[in-house]
Formats: structure tokens, C-alpha cells, sequence
């Protein structure tokens, strides 16, 4: 009966299964059709993944994954089990971020069978899902070989797509490695190869989200360490603009936390506290997992505007989360130690700045190293640990100088010319902040070039 029904369904109710292919699924595999009954279960679950219904999705791929047992072993089991251990690792990251445990499970299952079956694009797209579960939860150094694996997939790739989301991985993992001008450059790269009708599909293959929309609003970032306000904001506004057009879910989470951020590191709390407002609104209507812990730009936001106690009550909170132990956890202790810096309480802010700089170092993450030694060095002077503060501080700008990045140097500078200043070293300090300061060209009404300014004026 089971197997009538499914033909009748296939020949007579076509637009039925179009809309409903989990119908013809549940038949064939009642009927014992195991090997077609399997592809319509990858069928339901990408038709319902494309609406954004992950959660359902899931169960329909393990459904499929269930019936595959009754099949023989063979290079055709073996593609199957495949496709549906990528899509629902997909599904996966978006459900419960690219922290998700199951989800890396998928991918490495799924690219043991890539290896053995010798499918390049297979291979390519699970080798993809590992490196965005091994960036998404911060672990740098094993997030590496990974980009460097895809990039060599695709060095002699005739396909533009596939080299774009190579470049994709490369941008990501050097921004959050501290190479904040090799991870600009795969940015310009991959904003040159995306077109948004050619990789419109690539949200539903790889990591979940729009390559196009991550090259925006990951260069901004990159800007903005490089010394570029202004042109950030340009960028960041594109990539909002993109993901609204695009209309992918995921994509527009991720460039509104960072928009958010980007607001933040200009010194904004006003504008980065909208983004968030809308980034909270969008998870909750649209079921998706934060990829981000929003306790971190909140609680930067409310240090920004001066509410100290419920920033470090809410930074703490995030730290504590299962979210807040991964990727963002050095921004997150970088937060919580200029909070407890501006209240005065030195040795906690230490405590948290060296906090950072292990998980840093743990991690193979080197993006927020200046900063972290910068906060360093001023609880160290707190403290009157005046030597080691000094060191610190100086560690900060070597860093910065290091990774070329402009916005961290200026702070680094800033810091420790008002320290010198204070201490009668005004020449000196003059001398070290004004090249700084000097060298930038845009971004004047941004926090960190005012206060630069503003002591160069005391210095004078």
C-alpha cells in the first residue's frame, strides 16, 4: 500500500511533493524503497532548511541517516550518508552555533567518506564545515592547516565559487590570528570573486551564512585595526545593506553583532546597542543560535556609557556562558578588565587581562594581544607596579606595530603618553603620541583620536 501510495504521489500530486517531500519520504521507507526514500529525506530536510525551519530539518536528515543502515555498503552509501551528514552539520551550526559539538561529529564523519570515496567537492565542503567548527569555537591553531588545506584544494580550481569560500576561510582565520594585512587582502580577494547571483546558494553549503556579507563586514573590522575608521563604517554599511538584500537569517545576525562591535571600538555604545536590540530580535523570531555571547557588547556598551557595576555584573555573566568560553572570550575579559580598570579595581583587572592573554595563547587567537596588554600594563600602574606596567605597555605597542595595527597602536600610545605626562615626562610623551596620531588621515570624531588629541593639547 505503502509503495502504491508513493506512486500515485509521484505521478498525480507532484506540486504536493514540491511542497511536502517529507510525504513521499515516510512512504518509501515504509515501503522498503530504502535507497530512494533516503534522498527524499535529504530532499525534505533542504527544503525546509532553505526556510529557514533548521530544527526540523535536523530530524528529517536523521531520518535519512536511520534508513541508510538498511542499505549495503558501497561508494553509493557512502555518497548519500555523505550529503546528508553536510547538510545537517549546516543545520547544526545554525541551530546551535558553530560551537555545536554534533555538528563537527557530521563533518568529520563526513569527510572520512570524502577521503575514501575521492569526491573533491564533497571532500572540499566537509574540509570547509571543520574549519568553520574549529574557527567558530576559537581554536586557531587547528583552524590554520584546515584554510590551508582549502586553499590548496582550490589554487588550480576553475571554479570562482569554491576559490571564494577558500579565501573566506583565509580572511577569517588571520584576522582572528593577529595577520590583520594578510586577512585584509583575502577580504579584497573575496570581494572581488563573490557575485550575488552566482553564490546566492552558498549560505545553505558552507558555514551557514553569505560569503559576500562576511567579506563586508570582516573587512570593516580589519579597517578599523588598520587605521581606518571612516572607510570601515563605508564597508560595514555595504555589508548591512547586502545582508538585507540577501535575506539570509544567519548572515544578518553576524553582521549586526558586528556592526555592534565595529560601533564599539569608535566609541559608540549608542548606535552598537541599536544592532544588538536588532540582533536579539532576530535570533528569538527566527530560532537561530547566537554566535556571538551578547552579554559581551552589552557589557562593553554599558562600560562605554559609565554604568561600570552593571557591566561588570553583565561581562561576568557572559563569561560564565557556554558561549562565553569560546572564540570571544579574550574580547569578553578584554571588557571586563577596562570596567574594573575604571572602578579602580586594579588586581581584578589584571587578573582578567592575563586571563585573556592565556586563553590567547591556548587558543593560537592573537587578534586582541595589544589590547590585552595594554589593560595589562594600566592595572599594573594602578597597582604602582610601575616597572612592569612600563613593560607592559611598551609590549602593547611592539605588538601593535607588529601586526600593523593603527588603532591599537594609537591606544597603546595614548596610554602610556599619559602616564609618562603625569609622571613629568611630558617631552617624551609628546614625541611618542604625535607620529601616532600623525599618521592618521580619517576617523577625527572617533573616541580614541579625540583622546589622542586631547592630550596632545595637555602635552603642549
Amino acid at each position: 500500500m505503502h509503495a502504491r501510495v508513493a506512486t500515485v504521489l509521484e505521478e498525480h500530486f507532484a506540486d504536493l511533493v514540491g511542497r511536502q517531500p517529507e510525504l513521499l519520504a515516510h512512504h518509501l521507507t515504509a515501503a522498503g524503497d530504502t535507497e530512494r526514500a533516503v534522498d527524499q529525506w535529504l530532499k525534505a530536510g533542504q527544503h525546509l532548511a532553505e526556510r529557514g525551519a533548521h530544527l526540523e530539518a535536523i530530524g528529517h536528515f536523521e531520518r535519512g541517516l536511520a534508513a541508510l543502515s538498511a542499505l549495503p555498503e558501497g561508494p553509493a552509501r557512502d555518497g548519500q550518508e555523505i550529503e546528508l551528514q553536510l547538510a545537517r552539520g549546516l543545520s547544526l551550526f545554525t541551530v546551535g552555533g558553530f560551537v555545536s559539538g554534533e555538528a563537527a561529529k557530521a563533518y568529520t564523519r563526513a569527510r572520512e567518506l570524502a577521503e575514501q570515496r575521492g569526491d573533491s567537492r564533497q571532500l572540499f565542503t566537509a574540509v570547509y564545515g571543520l574549519w568553520q567548527s574549529a574557527n567558530g569555537s576559537g581554536r586557531i591553531v587547528a583552524s590554520r592547516p584546515l584554510s590551508d588545506r582549502l586553499l590548496k584544494l582550490t589554487a588550480a580550481e576553475a571554479d570562482d565559487g569554491l576559490r571564494l569560500q577558500a579565501h573566506h576561510s583565509a580572511w577569517a582565520t588571520y584576522l582572528f590570528s593577529g595577520e590583520f594585512m594578510a586577512g585584509h587582502e583575502h577580504c579584497e580577494v573575496g570581494r572581488r570573486l563573490y557575485d550575488p547571483e552566482r553564490h546566492h546558494s552558498h549560505s545553505l553549503l558552507y558555514g551557514g551564512h553569505d560569503p559576500g556579507v562576511c567579506a563586508g563586514f570582516i573587512g570593516a573590522q580589519l579597517h578599523w585595526l588598520l587605521g581606518y575608521p571612516e572607510k570601515a563604517l563605508e564597508i560595514e554599511a555595504d555589508a548591512l545593506a547586502l545582508a538585507e538584500r540577501v535575506g539570509h537569517p544567519l548572515s544578518r545576525q553576524l553582521v549586526l553583532l558586528y556592526n555592534a562591535m565595529l560601533y564599539l571600538n569608535r566609541g559608540e555604545p549608542e548606535p552598537a546597542l541599536q544592532s544588538l536590540g536588532a540582533v536579539e530580535t532576530l535570533v528569538a523570531e527566527q530560532r537561530l543560535g547566537f554566535l556571538l555571547e551578547p552579554r559581551f557588547v552589552h557589557g562593553v556598551a554599558l562600560t562605554a556609557q559609565g554604568a561600570l557595576d552593571q557591566a561588570v555584573a553583565c561581562l561576568r555573566e557572559g563569561l560564565a556562558s557556554r558561549l562565553g568560553a569560546v572564540r570571544y572570550r579574550p574580547y569578553g575579559l578584554a571588557g571586563l578588565a577596562e570596567a574594573l580598570t575604571r572602578q579602580g579595581e586594579h588586581g581584578a583587572a589584571l587578573a582578567a587581562a592575563r586571563e585573556g592573554m592565556e586563553t590567547q595563547e591556548e587558543t593560537g587567537q592573537r587578534l586582541w594581544d595589544a589590547e590585552l596588554h595594554r589593560l595589562e600594563g594600566i592595572a599594573l600602574f594602578g597597582l604602582n607596579r610601575l616597572e612592569e606596567g612600563q613593560t607592559a605597555l611598551a609590549e602593547a605597542l611592539r605588538t601593535a606595530r607588529r601586526q600593523q595595527t593603527k588603532s591599537y597602536e594609537l591606544r597603546a600610545a595614548t596610554s602610556l603618553g599619559r602616564l609618562w605626562g603625569e609622571r613629568g615626562r611630558r617631552a617624551e610623551a609628546a614625541d611618542l603620541l604625535a607620529p601616532v596620531y600623525g599618521w592618521f588621515t580619517e576617523g577625527f570624531d572617533t573616541a580614541d583620536l579625540r583622546e589622542a588629541q586631547a592630550l596632545l593639547n595637555q602635552l603642549a
